[in-house]
């Protein structure tokens, strides 16, 4: 996988209550990625850019809702969600504290 191919596939790190849940208890973080990357693919994108260890990834298709202003219909389109589970002792700093 090329260098390029790296930074395209981790588009940005998910946060909500339930992936701050998962974060809390599994040691997992959760990225949004591009719809045709693959497990490996965000494996190694993880690794190298975190230089941290991957235990292991699942990822989730999720579809874009349906949504509606007055009578103008629309949807949004839909996108990938991969939680990323680390090895023990390893983990991810986004806000870069001390």
């Amino acid at each position: 996988m090329s260098q390029e191919r790296i930074f395209k596939v981790l588009l940005a790190p998910h946060v909500s209550e339930k992936t701050e849940r998962s974060a809390d208890g599994a040691n997992q973080v959760v990225f949004r990625v591009v719809k045709d990357a693959s497990k490996q693919e965000i494996k190694r994108a993880v690794e190298e850019l975190f230089d941290v260890k991957v235990r292991n990834v699942q990822t989730v298709l999720m579809k874009g809702k349906s949504k509606g202003f007055g009578r103008i219909r629309g949807r949004r389109s839909d996108w990938k969600k991969a939680y990323v589970a680390l090895e023990a002792g390893q983990e991810i700093d986004f806000l870069g504290g001390e």
